[in-house]
């Protein structure tokens, strides 16, 4: 017998015949590894790349080993980081207990009705949520884990980014000792290891694949394109390339929805998935996207965890991802199953380039340049909004500077660039000076004094600076916010526009 058929494993039929239904007939290689160790009572520790076939790895154990109850003891309980990580956990946990008569998988996030959470708790064998409403129910005694035999922990790594080692930890100190842990997360962070080896007995370390295999079935590509042009840029990729459906990543929410509208008003049919939508409208927009009413979905990394539509053809980086381990999760959304994938990246500055070289070097990718020509003749991008903002009226907040104000006190030589977000936005003088020190990399005490008005802010830099600054930051972001630094026009606030008088070269220079 094949050693790679899920038949060949030690499962009931009932399982078999979902799996069987599913269409799955060979196991890949996570799964080859694991769900005998875990059908064994062992400990596990996986690691593997998105688009391996990683939840079936401990979706399948774990509904083989439940056992139906009349009054819903929880025996299996699996916590994820997103709520849209958590659905798709449940969606492929009811495929193989769908003939398991008396099992029952629910799901519980934040935002969800939690009158509905505690009435389906009650008949839950298997549990699948997010750490903090977990907490939530543990405290309210609506989720009893006095019968746990298993518990997951899936994309590990994620949670720890997000804030909740400390849930993580609370919520396995109130499990049985005699159970058995599954830990999954694409990185093995010092924190994660101290996880293991507090709460975990003797974990077999499972590599499914380094991290290349989903590399190899997708192609990737690197398009330099204009500043200016970048959003009308990812309209021609798609156009040359003839892509119907695709995934689009960008950094932030606001740019998320800028890059939605400019979409849709130019005809195409995009949704934008991001964390500040209502629970209700990010389930239809995913239920739109893998029945096909939407063909382009523009996300942010948070949001876009647990998306798991087929048919995506090509992934599209509008941003740079912030972290390496976030471009393979991006790219991982196609390439499944063993289908090819394509995956672009859009490079619109040196920074960006360089930022690429980095991804390049820290997971073995090789990125081919796409020459994507007819740039020259797209109009210039209409883009450069962010969202709404409620005005605080507050006061001008002014910053001194970096470690060294002396070096800019009354100097002549000095100039004023104004980037457009103010205390409207929240903005404080460090959100700006972070930023600049982020996308420009100068040091804290080239930065001289900030002043943060109602709706504009203004910086002082040496000229060499100040030209740095708005070169280098057409595309950056100042906590959260698509900006745009340039020449300062009179300062509109009483506390910064004294002592600034005249025009130099663009720029506004103090006085002596």
């Amino acid at each position: 017998m094949n050693e790679n058929l899920f038949n060949s494993l030690n499962l009931s039929p009932e399982i078999l015949r979902a799996i069987e239904d599913v269409g799955y007939t060979e196991m890949t290689p996570i799964q080859q590894q694991i769900i005998p160790l875990v059908l064994e009572g062992g400990d596990v520790i996986g690691q593997s790349s998105t688009g391996t076939g990683k939840t079936a790895a401990f979706a399948i154990p774990a509904v083989e080993m439940t056992e139906p109850t009349e009054e819903g003891r929880t025996q299996v309980i699996v916590l994820a980081p997103t709520r849209e990580l958590a659905m798709q956990i449940t969606d492929e946990m009811r495929k193989f207990s769908k003939y398991k008569e008396g099992v029952k998988c629910v799901t519980i996030y934040g935002g969800q009705n939690i009158a509905l959470q505690i009435k389906s708790l009650k008949k839950a064998e298997i549990v699948i949520g997010t750490p903090g409403r977990v907490i939530d129910h543990i405290h309210r005694g609506t989720l009893k884990l006095d019968n746990i035999r298993l518990v997951v922990l899936d994309e590990a790594d994620e949670m720890l980014d997000m804030g909740f080692l400390d849930d993580i930890r609370y919520i396995l100190r109130c499990c049985p000792e005699q159970r058995q842990t599954l830990l999954f997360s694409a990185t093995m962070p010092t924190q994660i290891l101290r996880i293991t080896q507090r709460f975990q007995k003797n974990p077999a370390h499972i590599k499914g694949d380094d991290g290349q295999t989903a590399f190899e079935l997708i192609s990737q590509f690197y398009c330099e394109v204009p500043q200016s042009k970048k959003a009308n840029s990812v309209m021609l990729l798609m156009e040359k390339l003839n892509i119907k459906r695709a995934l689009i990543f960008c950094n932030t929410k606001q740019m998320v929805d800028v890059l939605t509208e400019h979409l849709t008003e130019n005809g195409l049919f995009a949704a934008a998935l991001h964390g500040d939508m209502k629970q209700a409208v990010r389930s239809h927009v995913m239920k739109q996207f893998k029945e096909g009413g939407i063909n382009i979905l523009i996300a942010t990394d948070v949001a876009a965890r647990g998306i798991d539509a087929t048919g995506v053809e090509a992934i599209i980086n509008y941003d740079i991802p912030q972290d390496v381990e976030y471009y393979v999760h991006r790219i991982g959304r196609t390439g499944r199953a063993g289908n090819y994938g394509a995956a672009y990246t859009i490079i619109a500055n040196r920074g960006e380039f360089f930022s690429l070289c980095d991804i390049e070097d820290k997971t073995g990718a090789h990125m081919l340049p796409y020459e994507l020509e007819g740039t020259e003749l797209l109009p210039d991008d209409k883009i450069r909004a962010f969202n709404n903002a409620k005005s605080s009226h507050r006061k001008p907040v002014v910053s001194k500077g970096g470690a060294s104000p002396s070096k800019y006190k009354d100097n002549p030589s000095n100039v004023l660039i104004s980037v457009d977000v103010g205390a409207e936005h929240d903005i404080r003088p460090t959100h700006i000076s972070g930023a600049i020190m982020k996308y420009a990399h100068l040091k804290k005490q080239d930065i001289g004094k900030i002043t943060v008005g109602d709706s504009e802010s203004y910086i002082e830099l040496s000229p060499e600076n100040a030209r740095h600054v708005m070169k280098s930051m057409q595309d950056a972001t100042v906590n959260g916010f698509l900006v745009v630094f340039k020449a300062a026009e009179e300062p509109k606030t009483k506390s910064s526009s004294a002592g600034y008088r005249g025009r130099n070269g663009g720029y506004r220079r103090r006085r002596k």
